[in-house]
């Protein structure tokens, strides 16, 4: 009976050790996590983060009343500022007068009206009007061999009109625009020879005339990524045809644009791969294209080892690649790449054999779904370029 009895008392606390010892860990693991709790607080980037945060809500948010603009007037007018003034008058239409000026006193003046489709939206619409001033832009001669030597005028630019953007399923994307764009040409600014000196008409075409043209845009394009703007993953396959129509009738041509952009993410995108494929083409060979609407190469988004405007004519080729790496998923990228491109006067004559080259680095301030910001180094055959742009390369 003793013996019966001992069994099981030992019985019954090997049975209750697991179940006491169960209790005591869970007890302390919810002493623990009442601990821990008393502790919590709001996370704090460091001082790197809180800067490029605030930087990239000056530049990319959209709200009411004043704000800073780094933008370019034109290709090749150096480093500018400017400010805007927005109003809203709905949820996202929004009214818009932006003014900007360069250290090469090229200025701008624009008023826009714009509803921007929602990320679910299939609609959206701009109107501009505006008056541009480019007061000493590059011209070089025509070819991928003409001289680095440069002849410089100045461009006036009035222009009003708008486009509209429809997306009939989410990746495909059907533009539709047209405006007014009155040109003078004139004497440039600066140290440089007028074109007139140094040119004729054979050689830059147009050359005394001030055209002004109805400018039609129709393209279609199948487009995967997130943003235009900037983009990590995704692709654009786009072909847009452009219409000039001269009211004299003299200068009047078309020109097509073709342009492939893939976005390679590598692991969860700490890396992208960025490839982009480009070809500016004028239609036929018997129109008569003023020289400073030529299809060109040489700029902060072509051939970034080359001055603005450094390759001028009919037919124009360019390919880059870039290697992008995230120091600041939310602020900031920065990439390496090359660039590489060709002009030519017959679309035939487009080959390898004539290509410019450069390579560079660069940054990006950046939100999810712009680039306000980019600052690309890069070096050609023609020596050292710094450019500063307000959209991402490509």
């Amino acid at each position: 009976m003793a013996r019966g009895f001992a069994a099981a008392f030992v019985l019954a606390v090997l049975l209750a050790a697991p179940a006491a010892a169960q209790d005591t860990r869970e007890e302390t693991i919810a002493a623990a996590q009442a601990e821990k709790a008393t502790q919590l607080h709001t996370y704090k980037p460091n001082q790197v983060e809180a800067i490029l945060n605030q930087l990239s809500d000056a530049l990319v948010l959209a709200p009411n009343g004043f704000y800073p603009v780094f933008d370019t007037v034109y290709s090749g007018g150096g480093f500018t500022l400017g400010a805007g003034y927005r109003r809203y008058i709905g949820d996202r239409l929004n009214w818009n007068v932006v003014g900007l000026y360069s250290i090469k006193n090229y200025n701008l003046l624009e008023f826009t009206l714009h509803s921007p489709r929602p990320l679910t939206g299939r609609f959206d619409f701009t109107i501009a009007a505006g008056r541009r001033d480019a007061t000493q832009v590059a011209y070089h001669g025509l070819g991928i061999n003409s001289p680095e030597d440069e002849a410089r005028y100045r461009f006036h630019q009035f222009y009003a009109g708008g486009d509209a953007w429809f997306r009939p399923i989410p990746w495909i994307v059907v533009r539709a625009g047209a405006k007014f764009e009155d040109f003078t040409v004139s004497d440039g600014q600066g140290e440089a020879p007028d074109v007139a000196d140094i040119f004729t008409p054979e050689t830059a075409p147009g050359l005394g005339d001030n055209p002004d043209f109805v400018h039609a845009i129709f393209s279609a394009a199948v487009d995967t990524r997130l943003s235009p703007d900037y983009a990590r993953r995704g692709r654009l396959i786009e072909v847009a045809l452009h219409h000039y129509n001269d009211r004299q009738d003299v200068y009047s041509f078309e020109r097509v644009d073709t342009e492939i952009i893939q976005h390679i993410p590598i692991v969860r995108e700490n890396w992208v791969i960025s490839l982009r494929g480009r070809l500016h083409s004028i239609v036929g060979d018997t129109t008569t294209v003023p020289y400073f609407l030529l299809p060109s190469l040489g700029s902060g988004s072509t051939l970034r080892g080359y001055s603005s405007w450094r390759f001028r004519d009919r037919h124009a080729a360019l390919g880059t690649v870039e290697w992008r790496w995230l120091p600041n998923r939310m602020a900031m990228d920065a990439a390496i790449f090359v660039d590489a491109g060709t002009v030519a006067e017959r679309f035939s004559a487009l080959t390898t054999h004539d290509l410019r080259a450069d390579i560079g680095f660069g940054v990006r301030f950046h939100s999810p779904m712009a680039t306000p910001l980019r600052i690309d180094v890069a070096h050609g055959r023609e020596g050292w370029k710094l450019n500063f742009g307000a959209s991402a390369a490509f």
